[in-house]
């Protein structure tokens, strides 16, 4: 760790230049409030409150399953692809005022699936508003498709199917999400997704080690060919991953005020974080749901900062390596790594 005081104005000012992309973020769960609100008032009858003060109270979490109950009643509130397009293009304006230049975003076609909304028509959603991110917030959007870890065969066979049949055509990765002590029982069918997309040329981007242990972690290793582990930060539990993980530099794409907000971890101060870096892992810096927990991307390179002690330096090396994990062209990442080196050394 530096000596540099956390709450040095020209540290901010650092990380509000550092050129930043996004590895693992949700579409529902970047929906700004102002956005939740216009759709809770679009689609009234809803679960979600359509005032702002008791939207926020409603963003109060017990634990990982009462977070997982309000993410689906706000999914509930995306009902056509109008919606669809919303969010992508909220998500691409806030993160461009952060200095963010690239995200791979996860969609989960099984939640507008449920709603009736037709793969064709979520695809081209996805393309337009891809196109627009890009044109007119400067954010290149690049997408996963994730499995609702909880529903079954059924939800991956609909997240393949989408992915195989329909994708948009910034799609780039498969993963699973959701509560991840409920895929034991549909391990064959979770496994079978994976290798038919891994065959289709998508890269697998699995959530393991977040709400459970290293077990998980190995699943996804084993079981999934996982190329990027999201979150992973449970895998300090057992020594002979930790040494896996630092012998492959298998990324790990953390989220620190999330892991607070769901319970995994007490407090931001004691975050795993910087062990994860003094072990040698490779670690990228990620916001996942970040209004439904008050952050931001630029937020988690401050609370990396301000809470975890955090300098230049080691906030330099984490957007490099989200830069060198991302599913980017080669000449994109050569490009944002010598601004990032740039940045760092002046």
């Amino acid at each position: 760790m530096t000596a540099e005081t956390p709450f040095d104005a020209s540290l901010d000012a650092f990380i509000d230049a550092l050129p930043k992309v996004e590895l693992h973020v949700h579409l529902i769960g970047s929906a700004s409030v102002p956005t939740v609100l216009e759709l809770s008032r679009r689609h009234p009858g809803s679960a979600v409150p359509a005032v702002e003060e008791e939207l926020r109270a409603f963003y109060t979490f017990r634990d990982f399953p009462h977070f997982a109950e309000v993410y689906k009643a706000v999914n509930a509130l995306v009902r056509d692809p109008e919606d669809v397009a919303t969010l992508v293009l909220g998500l691409a304006r806030d993160l461009a005022s952060q200095g963010a230049r690239y995200v791979e975003l996860q969609v989960t076609p099984y939640a507008h699936h449920i709603v009736g909304m037709p793969m064709r028509e979520v695809t081209q959603a996805l393309d337009l508003a891809a196109s627009r991110s890009l044109a007119d917030h400067g954010v290149e959007m690049a997408y996963i498709f994730d499995i609702p870890g909880e529903c079954g065969e059924e939800a991956a066979k609909v997240t393949l199917d989408h992915a195989l049949q329909e994708p948009p055509a910034a799609l780039v990765g498969f993963g699973i999400g959701g509560i991840e002590q409920d895929r034991a029982q549909y391990r064959d069918a979770y496994r079978d997704a994976f290798t038919a997309a891994r065959a289709a040329g998508l890269h697998s981007v699995p959530h393991g080690g977040e709400m459970s242990g290293p077990e998980t972690i190995w699943e996804v290793i084993d079981g999934y060919g996982a190329e990027r582990i999201g979150h992973g930060i449970n895998c300090l539990a057992d020594e002979r991953l930790v040494a896996h993980l630092r012998e492959t530099q298998l990324p790990l794409d953390v989220c620190p005020t999330s892991n607070v907000c769901t319970g995994q971890v007490g407090r931001i101060e004691d975050h795993p974080l910087p062990r994860l870096l003094e072990e040698g892992l490779f670690v990228t810096l990620n916001s996942d749901d970040p209004p439904m927990f008050a952050t931001t991307l630029a937020g988690e390179y401050r609370a990396a900062a301000r809470a975890l002690g955090l300098g230049r330096q080691e906030l330099a090396g984490l957007a490099r390596n989200g830069v060198q994990a991302s599913y980017l062209p080669e000449e994109r990442k050569k490009a944002l790594l010598a601004e990032i080196d740039t940045l760092a050394t002046a």
